[in-house]
């Protein structure tokens, strides 16, 4: 895989606050990368410093083959880390113009991408007369004038409404479909989950997991149950390999498994054993829930 972005033992220190702490990772070509973390984690500040606005203390970053200078990789870069910015007294495609005149790329690029961010209709619209969701993806539609080979997002659904959280999503999908690597920050889990096929998670500026999403929730999921007997339906399951950790609340036990098993076969085990259940429901761990286990022993 062809690498985009490199970041080595990288920390940033704001007086007493270390923002990012020794923090590693790469950005290969392709893939859309979350970086996921609670406000305050360091997600602003590590892409920052990899867009030369923060200034880092230690470590390091590369672009692509490490032998460009930052300034000409940039040059290939297309990023929206503040509130969009443009005159609100012209319209889409001057401001775009005027974008285009700055990076020093052609016009030509201005309908096509106003077409990808489904804003061609309103391409005469003053800026001043659109909604938020329509801003930020006129931002986008900026930031890829230039045919960036990487989009650089931060918290890009932050502030709007669950329509315009998913007009941006679909349109993260949409730009990923052609090949443009993303790497977005976001504190949704929800967000990462649903456009991201690789996740960075920061907690107070440190690494906790860095991987593919998929193979983050591809436990093997647990079951939910209720029984008449619950103390032999415990010690059952804690005798048997086959499960890890085993929580009752209120009479829901749920019982985490190491292995495969489907529903029908673990049913028939409990009733050989002379359990019967009155409830039965297998689940999988979400990204959600693998995040508050991660960060459970982190919060001091």
């Amino acid at each position: 895989m062809e690498t985009i972005l490199t970041v080595k033992n990288l920390t940033k220190k704001f007086n007493f606050l270390t923002a990012v702490n020794d923090l590693s990772f790469t950005i290969e070509k392709g893939n859309v990368y979350g970086i996921l973390g609670p406000n305050g984690s360091g997600k602003s500040t590590t892409l920052g410093i990899v867009l030369n606005v923060v200034n880092k203390t230690n470590g390091d970053f590369f672009w692509f083959d490490g032998n460009t200078s930052t300034h000409q990789a940039l040059k290939k870069v297309g990023a929206i880390i503040e509130r969009p910015n443009f005159y609100p007294y012209m319209t889409a495609v001057q401001n775009l113009k005027l974008v285009c005149k700055i990076k020093d790329v052609p016009d030509s690029k201005i309908e096509e991408k106003l077409e990808l961010v489904g804003l061609l209709d309103r391409k005469d619209s003053n800026f001043r007369t659109y909604s938020l969701g329509m801003k930020q993806r006129l931002a986008i539609a900026s930031a890829l004038l230039n045919d960036p080979e990487i989009l650089i997002l931060d918290e890009p659904t932050n502030g709007l409404d669950p329509q315009g959280i998913h007009q941006i999503r679909e349109i993260i999908k949409k730009i990923a479909s052609t090949g443009t690597t993303i790497l977005l920050a976001s504190h949704l889990l929800d967000e990462v989950e649903k456009v991201c096929s690789h996740v960075i998670i920061l907690r107070k500026g440190v690494k906790l997991y860095s991987g593919r999403v998929d193979e983050m929730i591809a436990s093997h999921g647990f079951f939910e149950l209720k029984a008449g007997n619950e103390k032999a339906l415990i010690d059952l399951l804690h005798n048997n390999p086959a499960f890890g950790s085993i929580k009752n609340e209120n009479g829901l036990i749920t019982a985490f498994l190491n292995e495969p098993m489907d529903a029908t076969t673990f049913n028939e085990f409990l009733f050989k054993n002379g359990i019967i259940l009155s409830h039965l429901v297998k689940r999988k761990e979400s990204l959600e829930e693998q995040f508050l286990a991660l960060t459970k022993n982190q919060s001091n």
